[in-house]
Parts: C-alpha cells; sequence; structure tokens
C-alpha cells in the first residue's frame, strides 16, 4: 500500500470581513494524497480552489483564517504547530507552492540564481554559493533547462520559461508534496504541454513524489492527473479517478463543466456546447441544501430542504440527492434534447 504524504480531514477555512462577518471558502473538505500520485481539482474562478491550497500549506494571513480540521503534512499536523517551525521543517522541504500568478512571482531585480541562494540558504545551514551553483546548475540540465538562465533577471525570460524556471525554484529542495496552482492558465497551448511534462518529470525522476494540480479545466487534467476532485461554493462535490470524472462525470456541475469547453479528447469533440446558468451563491449567507440548486437543470424540492452528504458508488463519491442511474438517465435524454 502507497505512503500518504499528505491527509485533509474535515478542512474548514474562512475569511473574515471588516464587519467580522464570515465567508466560508473551504466547507468542511477531506482527501489523501499518496506517494507517487497526482490529485487535480477542478473548478470554476471563487469555488476554493486556490484557499484550498493556501489552507494546506498553512498560509492563513488575515484575512484568511483556520477554523478547524487536521492537516496531516508527513505526518505532522501543521494546524497544530507554530508558524516558525512550519516555516523550518515543513515548507520548502515537505510541501512547496506555485501559487497563481507564478511569472509575477520572481523578484525583477534579482538574478535567478540569486533567489535559489535565499531559498537554500533559508533551508541549509553552511551551504556556499558554490555549493549553491553547482546544485542549481544540474538541476537546471536535468529538466532541461538551460543552465545560462541562472545568471538572467526575470525580464529577461519569456511567459514560459519564467513558469519552468518557477517550478524549478520551488521544488530546489526535493519537497515531497508540490501545489501547483493553475501553473499553465496564462501559457499559449505549447508552452502548456512542455510545463506538463515538466511537472510529470519532476515525479518521474524522483525530486519530488506527490502533486495537487489546480484548475479551472477539467479536460486539462486528463494529460497528468489520477485523480481529481470537483469544487463548487467551497465544497468537494464529486472525485474519482481521472479518466471516470472527465468522461463519465456524475455530479451535474461536473457534467456542466465538461459540456461547456471544447477539446480534442477522446470523446468529448464534437460535442454541442452548453452554458452553466446563473452565478455561484454568496457564502456570506448561510446555505441549506445543495449549493449548486439554482443553477441546475434537474434540481426537485428536496435538494433545497435536504442536507446533501457524499454518496460512494464503485471508489467514486459525489454530492447529490439523486442516485446515478437517475442521473445518467437525465443526461441522456438532454442529450436526445440538444440533437433534434
Amino acid at each position: 500500500m502507497a505512503e500518504k504524504l499528505l491527509e485533509v480531514k474535515n478542512l474548514k477555512s474562512v475569511y473574515k470581513t471588516r464587519f467580522n462577518e464570515k465567508i466560508t471558502a473551504v466547507d468542511d473538505v477531506s482527501f489523501d494524497l499518496e506517494d507517487g500520485k497526482c490529485l487535480g481539482i477542478a473548478g470554476e474562478s471563487g469555488c476554493g480552489k486556490s484557499t484550498l491550497a493556501m489552507s494546506v500549506m498553512g498560509y492563513y494571513y488575515p484575512p484568511l483564517f483556520y477554523e478547524s480540521g487536521i492537516v496531516n503534512i508527513s505526518g505532522i499536523d501543521i494546524t497544530k504547530i507554530s508558524y516558525n517551525q512550519l516555516r523550518k521543517e515543513i515548507l520548502g522541504k515537505e510541501i512547496a507552492y506555485i501559487p497563481q500568478a507564478a511569472m509575477n512571482a520572481l523578484n525583477p531585480t534579482q538574478r535567478i540564481i540569486n533567489l535559489i541562494e535565499d531559498v537554500m540558504k533559508e533551508h541549509v545551514s553552511g551551504i556556499t554559493k558554490n555549493e549553491i551553483k553547482k546544485i542549481a546548475e544540474e538541476r537546471f540540465e536535468t529538466l532541461n533547462l538551460p543552465k545560462d538562465v541562472l545568471q538572467k533577471y526575470p525580464i529577461e525570460l519569456s511567459g514560459g520559461m519564467k513558469q519552468r524556471t518557477v517550478i524549478a525554484i520551488s521544488t530546489i529542495l526535493n519537497p515531497k508534496i508540490l501545489i501547483a496552482d493553475e501553473p499553465t492558465s496564462a501559457l499559449d497551448v505549447t508552452s502548456q504541454k512542455i510545463v506538463i511534462k515538466l511537472l510529470k518529470d519532476l515525479i518521474k525522476r524522483g525530486f519530488i513524489k506527490a502533486m495537487v494540480f489546480i484548475t479551472h479545466e477539467l479536460p486539462l487534467l486528463y494529460n497528468i492527473a489520477d485523480d481529481i476532485m470537483v469544487m463548487y461554493a467551497g465544497e468537494i462535490v464529486e472525485s474519482g479517478e481521472a479518466e471516470e470524472v472527465i468522461f463519465d462525470p456524475i455530479h451535474p456541475y461536473s457534467n456542466g463543466l465538461m459540456n461547456s469547453i471544447i477539446v480534442p479528447e477522446k470523446g468529448i469533440k464534437g460535442k454541442k456546447l452548453t452554458v452553466i446558468p446563473g452565478a455561484p451563491p454568496n457564502l456570506k449567507y448561510k446555505l441549506d441544501g445543495c449549493r449548486f440548486f439554482d443553477r441546475c437543470l434537474f434540481a426537485k424540492d428536496e435538494c433545497k430542504i435536504s442536507e446533501i452528504n457524499m454518496k460512494y458508488v464503485n471508489n467514486r463519491s459525489y454530492r447529490c440527492v439523486l442516485q446515478v442511474d437517475e442521473l445518467k438517465e437525465m443526461y441522456e435524454d438532454g442529450k436526445k434534447r440538444a440533437t433534434t
């Protein structure tokens, strides 16, 4: 059985407004990440993906606050340790983070090698500049990045090269877990493929052991993820193996995401596009029943008043009052109506 590197149990994170209102952006989320696996997290903007990533890293800076739950990284619950211990012993070594807009994360006044020196001196006591340069050159060469990039300023690099450089810097200490928050969203298709290949190589070569890949493009995860979680309004609404979630989604939201995107993948090309109506709910208010109720084409009265728990079917889970057979029958009827 593979080692569990990350265990998240009933995690809840909130944003507090200046009026002391609570906005629950991550609500009772649980998942595991095993050695050698890539977990994909998908959902539209504002569903809580990035907040979940920051919470798992322990990046609780106002107005974001920890509310409850457990985050075990290599057996250590980071919600129970000090920030100094988190920074010294966990961040960079056990887990690393590639933020959104990572291409803007590089200090424009520093050469790339200087940025790497800052990271390594913070975590490796007594290391010299020559040792750091040798490690950096070997890592860049292994990842097919030109060594001369180390002596350049960020402004001298293209968008794709900046992104690959950020990935190399983030993983220079060989963290067990890498969280990549929409690392391909600002790139063209060719650069996206290069970045995805680079991330796969990091696991293949053993520089990292497992990865969480966050995106709003659900089909993109087919090329990299082993398993997928779909988020909506702070909750997980579906999870399972990547191919099943992409090509045979159960939850109406997952189904809507897949049918609203055109990609040249098996079973998807040629589909008629549909639109998910409406907008996500305001998380400032208490939400009863299904959070997708107002946008769901198959909603029933009971969806609004019932407590919606996860259902488990053949190693998959989804949050809906309807049974799998009912949902699939509705999807088939929808397809027939769309073609007539």
